[in-house]
Protein backbone atom coordinates (compact mmCIF):
# COMPACT_ATOMS: atom_id res chain seq x y z
CA UNK A 1 0.00 0.00 0.00
CA UNK A 2 2.82 2.67 0.82
CA UNK A 3 4.71 1.79 -2.37
CA UNK A 4 1.05 2.64 -4.44
CA UNK A 5 1.09 5.81 -2.08
CA UNK A 6 4.54 6.62 -3.37
CA UNK A 7 3.58 6.14 -6.74
CA UNK A 8 0.56 8.32 -6.71
CA UNK A 9 2.63 11.47 -5.23
CA UNK A 10 5.72 11.13 -7.44
CA UNK A 11 4.20 13.24 -10.45
CA UNK A 12 3.56 16.20 -8.04
CA UNK A 13 6.96 17.55 -6.33
CA UNK A 14 7.40 18.40 -10.30
CA UNK A 15 3.94 20.79 -10.24
CA UNK A 16 5.04 22.80 -7.44
CA UNK A 17 8.17 22.72 -8.33
CA UNK A 18 7.68 24.28 -11.84
CA UNK A 19 5.12 26.79 -10.00
CA UNK A 20 8.17 28.31 -8.43
CA UNK A 21 10.17 28.11 -10.94
CA UNK A 22 7.56 30.09 -12.78
CA UNK A 23 7.58 32.53 -9.67
CA UNK A 24 11.03 32.99 -10.28
CA UNK A 25 10.68 34.12 -14.24
CA UNK A 26 7.59 35.83 -14.47
CA UNK A 27 6.75 39.76 -13.40
CA UNK A 28 5.46 40.88 -10.52
CA UNK A 29 2.04 42.67 -10.65
CA UNK A 30 0.23 45.27 -8.34
CA UNK A 31 1.47 46.02 -4.35
CA UNK A 32 -0.94 42.92 -3.12
CA UNK A 33 0.32 40.51 -5.46
CA UNK A 34 4.14 41.82 -4.90
CA UNK A 35 3.30 41.69 -0.78
CA UNK A 36 1.74 38.28 -0.60
CA UNK A 37 4.66 36.70 -2.69
CA UNK A 38 7.13 38.25 -0.47
CA UNK A 39 5.42 36.76 2.45
CA UNK A 40 4.77 33.60 0.86
CA UNK A 41 9.11 33.20 -0.44
CA UNK A 42 10.12 34.46 3.47
CA UNK A 43 7.45 31.58 4.52
CA UNK A 44 9.63 28.95 1.91
CA UNK A 45 12.47 29.83 2.75
CA UNK A 46 15.36 27.29 4.41
CA UNK A 47 19.09 28.46 4.69
CA UNK A 48 21.59 25.48 4.18
CA UNK A 49 24.74 25.29 6.24
CA UNK A 50 27.32 25.77 3.29
CA UNK A 51 27.53 29.40 2.10
CA UNK A 52 28.55 28.76 -1.34
CA UNK A 53 28.42 25.19 -3.78
CA UNK A 54 31.48 23.31 -3.03
CA UNK A 55 31.99 23.02 -6.62
CA UNK A 56 31.60 26.50 -7.11
CA UNK A 57 34.83 28.80 -5.76
CA UNK A 58 33.44 32.08 -5.71
CA UNK A 59 29.61 33.65 -4.81
CA UNK A 60 27.27 33.55 -8.33
CA UNK A 61 26.58 37.02 -9.17
CA UNK A 62 22.91 37.13 -10.30
CA UNK A 63 23.25 41.02 -10.73
CA UNK A 64 25.59 39.89 -13.87
CA UNK A 65 23.59 37.34 -15.05
CA UNK A 66 25.88 34.19 -14.56
CA UNK A 67 24.16 30.63 -15.27
CA UNK A 68 22.66 28.92 -12.33
CA UNK A 69 21.60 25.83 -11.66
CA UNK A 70 18.51 24.50 -9.41
CA UNK A 71 17.77 21.39 -7.78
CA UNK A 72 14.59 19.98 -7.64
CA UNK A 73 14.15 17.90 -5.04
CA UNK A 74 10.70 15.50 -4.01
CA UNK A 75 10.50 14.14 -0.84
CA UNK A 76 7.82 12.02 1.05
CA UNK A 77 8.46 13.17 4.37
CA UNK A 78 6.41 11.92 7.13
CA UNK A 79 5.91 12.65 10.89
CA UNK A 80 8.51 11.12 12.46
CA UNK A 81 10.54 10.13 9.36
CA UNK A 82 12.58 11.97 7.16
CA UNK A 83 11.74 10.03 4.10
CA UNK A 84 13.45 9.93 1.17
CA UNK A 85 14.13 11.62 -2.54
CA UNK A 86 11.74 10.17 -4.68
CA UNK A 87 12.45 12.61 -7.52
CA UNK A 88 15.78 15.01 -8.61
CA UNK A 89 15.56 17.13 -11.39
CA UNK A 90 18.72 19.15 -12.06
CA UNK A 91 17.53 22.33 -14.06
CA UNK A 92 20.64 24.46 -15.24
CA UNK A 93 19.18 28.21 -16.54
CA UNK A 94 21.53 30.33 -18.66
CA UNK A 95 20.10 33.96 -19.52
CA UNK A 96 22.87 34.62 -21.98
CA UNK A 97 21.73 31.53 -24.41
CA UNK A 98 18.09 32.50 -23.13
CA UNK A 99 17.88 28.78 -22.22
CA UNK A 100 17.18 26.16 -19.71
CA UNK A 101 17.86 22.60 -19.66
CA UNK A 102 16.33 20.21 -17.33
CA UNK A 103 17.98 16.38 -16.37
CA UNK A 104 16.12 13.76 -13.99
CA UNK A 105 18.73 11.58 -12.34
CA UNK A 106 16.69 8.22 -11.88
CA UNK A 107 16.46 7.60 -8.01
CA UNK A 108 17.80 4.29 -8.12
CA UNK A 109 20.89 5.79 -9.40
CA UNK A 110 24.18 4.13 -7.79
CA UNK A 111 26.56 6.34 -6.64
CA UNK A 112 29.31 7.77 -3.84
CA UNK A 113 27.35 9.67 -1.02
CA UNK A 114 29.10 12.29 -0.16
CA UNK A 115 29.74 12.51 3.76
CA UNK A 116 29.22 8.59 4.10
CA UNK A 117 32.41 7.05 2.11
CA UNK A 118 29.99 4.41 0.43
CA UNK A 119 28.25 3.98 -2.34
CA UNK A 120 24.18 3.53 -2.17
CA UNK A 121 21.10 5.16 -4.34
CA UNK A 122 21.29 8.52 -4.72
CA UNK A 123 18.34 9.40 -3.09
CA UNK A 124 19.52 7.82 0.38
CA UNK A 125 21.31 10.68 0.85
CA UNK A 126 18.35 12.80 1.79
CA UNK A 127 17.84 10.11 4.27
CA UNK A 128 20.81 10.17 5.52
CA UNK A 129 21.82 14.02 6.06
CA UNK A 130 18.86 15.95 4.13
CA UNK A 131 19.26 18.68 1.84
CA UNK A 132 22.49 19.61 2.64
CA UNK A 133 23.57 15.53 2.13
CA UNK A 134 21.58 15.48 -1.04
CA UNK A 135 23.20 18.73 -2.89
CA UNK A 136 26.43 17.79 -2.16
CA UNK A 137 25.56 13.63 -3.83
CA UNK A 138 24.37 15.50 -6.21
CA UNK A 139 27.51 18.33 -6.99
CA UNK A 140 30.14 14.86 -6.59
CA UNK A 141 27.64 12.70 -9.42
CA UNK A 142 27.37 15.57 -11.91
CA UNK A 143 30.53 17.42 -10.95
CA UNK A 144 29.08 20.49 -11.14
CA UNK A 145 27.83 23.56 -8.42
CA UNK A 146 24.24 23.25 -7.35
CA UNK A 147 23.24 27.20 -6.42
CA UNK A 148 19.82 26.05 -5.08
CA UNK A 149 17.25 23.80 -4.07
CA UNK A 150 13.47 23.54 -3.93
CA UNK A 151 12.65 21.03 -1.99
CA UNK A 152 8.64 19.76 -2.31
CA UNK A 153 6.84 17.81 -0.33
CA UNK A 154 4.68 15.50 -2.41
CA UNK A 155 1.58 15.90 -0.50
CA UNK A 156 -1.97 18.02 -1.86
CA UNK A 157 -0.41 19.58 -4.83
CA UNK A 158 -3.18 18.85 -7.83
CA UNK A 159 -4.92 21.97 -6.33
CA UNK A 160 -2.23 24.42 -7.67
CA UNK A 161 -3.02 22.94 -11.40
CA UNK A 162 -6.30 23.64 -10.82
CA UNK A 163 -5.81 27.15 -9.51
CA UNK A 164 -3.78 27.96 -12.88
CA UNK A 165 -6.40 26.85 -14.87
CA UNK A 166 -5.02 23.74 -15.97
CA UNK A 167 -1.71 22.63 -17.91
CA UNK A 168 -1.65 22.18 -21.78
CA UNK A 169 0.93 19.03 -22.78
CA UNK A 170 1.59 17.57 -26.23
CA UNK A 171 0.78 13.82 -25.87
CA UNK A 172 3.46 11.57 -27.93
CA UNK A 173 1.09 8.51 -28.13
CA UNK A 174 -2.83 7.87 -26.70
CA UNK A 175 -3.13 5.46 -23.94
CA UNK A 176 -5.65 4.84 -21.21
CA UNK A 177 -4.92 5.14 -17.75
CA UNK A 178 -6.89 4.39 -14.27
CA UNK A 179 -10.39 5.18 -16.62
CA UNK A 180 -9.42 8.40 -18.43
CA UNK A 181 -7.97 8.34 -21.95
CA UNK A 182 -5.12 10.47 -23.07
CA UNK A 183 -5.70 10.90 -26.94
CA UNK A 184 -2.82 11.24 -28.86
CA UNK A 185 -1.73 15.61 -29.77
CA UNK A 186 -2.34 18.44 -27.60
CA UNK A 187 -4.41 17.92 -24.65
CA UNK A 188 -5.26 20.19 -21.05
CA UNK A 189 -5.23 18.45 -17.94
CA UNK A 190 -6.98 19.28 -14.66
CA UNK A 191 -5.20 18.51 -10.85
CA UNK A 192 -6.56 15.21 -11.01
CA UNK A 193 -5.70 14.09 -15.23
CA UNK A 194 -2.50 15.53 -14.61
CA UNK A 195 -1.84 13.45 -11.50
CA UNK A 196 -2.53 10.02 -13.73
CA UNK A 197 -0.90 11.50 -17.24
CA UNK A 198 2.25 12.02 -14.68
CA UNK A 199 1.56 8.39 -12.77
CA UNK A 200 1.32 6.46 -16.07
CA UNK A 201 4.46 3.97 -16.58
CA UNK A 202 4.22 0.70 -17.59
CA UNK A 203 2.27 1.45 -20.76
CA UNK A 204 4.92 3.35 -21.75
CA UNK A 205 7.74 1.94 -24.18
CA UNK A 206 10.26 3.80 -22.19
CA UNK A 207 9.13 3.04 -19.04
CA UNK A 208 9.80 5.32 -16.19
CA UNK A 209 12.14 7.40 -18.58
CA UNK A 210 9.30 8.39 -20.69
CA UNK A 211 7.07 9.19 -16.95
CA UNK A 212 9.88 11.38 -16.29
CA UNK A 213 9.64 13.22 -19.75
CA UNK A 214 5.97 13.80 -18.74
CA UNK A 215 6.51 15.42 -15.13
CA UNK A 216 8.79 17.78 -16.91
CA UNK A 217 6.39 18.25 -19.68
CA UNK A 218 4.03 19.33 -16.62
CA UNK A 219 7.09 21.89 -15.01
CA UNK A 220 7.27 23.31 -18.77
CA UNK A 221 3.67 23.76 -19.21
CA UNK A 222 3.50 25.62 -15.74
CA UNK A 223 6.31 27.67 -16.42
CA UNK A 224 4.80 28.90 -19.92
CA UNK A 225 1.80 29.78 -17.41
CA UNK A 226 3.79 32.81 -16.58
CA UNK A 227 3.12 34.80 -19.27
CA UNK A 228 -0.68 35.19 -17.67
CA UNK A 229 0.47 35.15 -14.24
CA UNK A 230 -0.26 38.58 -13.24
CA UNK A 231 -4.30 38.26 -14.77
CA UNK A 232 -4.78 35.14 -12.05
CA UNK A 233 -7.74 35.76 -9.68
CA UNK A 234 -6.86 33.42 -7.69
CA UNK A 235 -3.10 34.09 -6.75
CA UNK A 236 -3.48 33.97 -2.94
CA UNK A 237 -4.93 30.40 -3.27
CA UNK A 238 -1.82 29.32 -5.48
CA UNK A 239 0.34 31.27 -2.75
CA UNK A 240 -1.06 29.48 0.05
CA UNK A 241 -0.41 25.70 -1.15
CA UNK A 242 2.96 26.68 -2.24
CA UNK A 243 3.74 28.51 1.34
CA UNK A 244 2.64 24.77 3.01
CA UNK A 245 4.25 22.55 0.37
CA UNK A 246 8.08 24.08 -0.54
CA UNK A 247 11.20 24.66 1.39
CA UNK A 248 14.05 26.77 -0.67
CA UNK A 249 17.24 28.31 0.13
CA UNK A 250 16.61 30.99 -2.42
CA UNK A 251 15.64 34.52 -0.33
CA UNK A 252 12.88 37.04 -1.47
CA UNK A 253 15.71 39.45 -3.60
CA UNK A 254 17.22 36.63 -5.39
CA UNK A 255 13.75 35.54 -6.37
CA UNK A 256 13.53 39.19 -7.49
CA UNK A 257 17.22 38.96 -9.25
CA UNK A 258 16.33 36.10 -11.28
CA UNK A 259 12.99 37.24 -12.22
CA UNK A 260 14.39 40.32 -13.15
CA UNK A 261 17.38 38.99 -15.06
CA UNK A 262 16.65 35.54 -16.05
CA UNK A 263 13.27 35.16 -17.38
CA UNK A 264 14.21 35.45 -20.60
CA UNK A 265 15.79 31.54 -20.20
CA UNK A 266 12.44 30.50 -20.51
CA UNK A 267 11.85 30.85 -24.16
CA UNK A 268 14.02 27.22 -24.67
CA UNK A 269 13.35 24.17 -22.46
CA UNK A 270 15.54 21.12 -23.24
CA UNK A 271 15.09 17.87 -21.48
CA UNK A 272 18.40 16.17 -21.01
CA UNK A 273 18.04 12.26 -20.10
CA UNK A 274 21.03 9.77 -18.41
CA UNK A 275 21.06 6.46 -19.66
CA UNK A 276 22.05 3.59 -17.93
CA UNK A 277 20.89 0.34 -17.20
CA UNK A 278 19.33 -1.82 -14.02
CA UNK A 279 20.82 -4.41 -12.36
CA UNK A 280 20.65 -6.46 -8.53
CA UNK A 281 23.13 -5.91 -6.21
CA UNK A 282 23.43 -7.84 -2.85
CA UNK A 283 19.24 -8.36 -3.52
CA UNK A 284 19.07 -4.32 -4.17
CA UNK A 285 17.97 -2.96 -7.54
CA UNK A 286 20.14 -0.27 -8.27
CA UNK A 287 20.74 1.98 -11.39
CA UNK A 288 23.89 1.96 -12.94
CA UNK A 289 25.21 5.13 -15.15
CA UNK A 290 28.33 4.08 -17.09
CA UNK A 291 31.41 6.59 -17.20
CA UNK A 292 31.06 8.02 -20.17
CA UNK A 293 27.49 8.79 -19.85
CA UNK A 294 28.22 10.73 -16.63
CA UNK A 295 31.24 12.54 -18.12
CA UNK A 296 29.08 13.21 -21.07
CA UNK A 297 25.67 15.05 -19.52
CA UNK A 298 27.92 16.36 -16.56
CA UNK A 299 29.90 18.74 -19.74
CA UNK A 300 26.65 19.35 -21.52
CA UNK A 301 25.43 20.66 -17.94
CA UNK A 302 29.06 22.63 -17.63
CA UNK A 303 28.80 24.20 -21.12
CA UNK A 304 25.29 25.24 -20.20
CA UNK A 305 26.22 26.68 -16.73
CA UNK A 306 29.63 28.05 -18.55
CA UNK A 307 31.80 26.39 -16.84
CA UNK A 308 35.24 25.41 -18.63
CA UNK A 309 36.03 22.12 -18.65
CA UNK A 310 39.76 20.34 -18.53
CA UNK A 311 40.74 19.16 -22.05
Amino acid sequence: MRAKQRKRKKWLWGITGGFTLLLLFVGIYGYSLYHNVKQTANRIHEPIKRSTPEKRPEPISLEKREPISILLIGVDERKGDRGRSDSLIVVTVNPNKKSIEMVSIPRDTRTKIAGKGMENKINHAYAFGGVDMTLSSVEQFLDIPIDYYIKVNMESFKDIVDAVGGVTVNNPFAFTYEGVTFPKGEITLDGEKALKYSRMRYADPRGDFGRQDRQKQIIEAIIKKGASFGSLANYDEILAAIGKNLKTNMTFEQMKDIQANYKDARQQIEQLHINGKGTKMNGTDYFIVPEEERLAISNKLKEHLEIHTAS
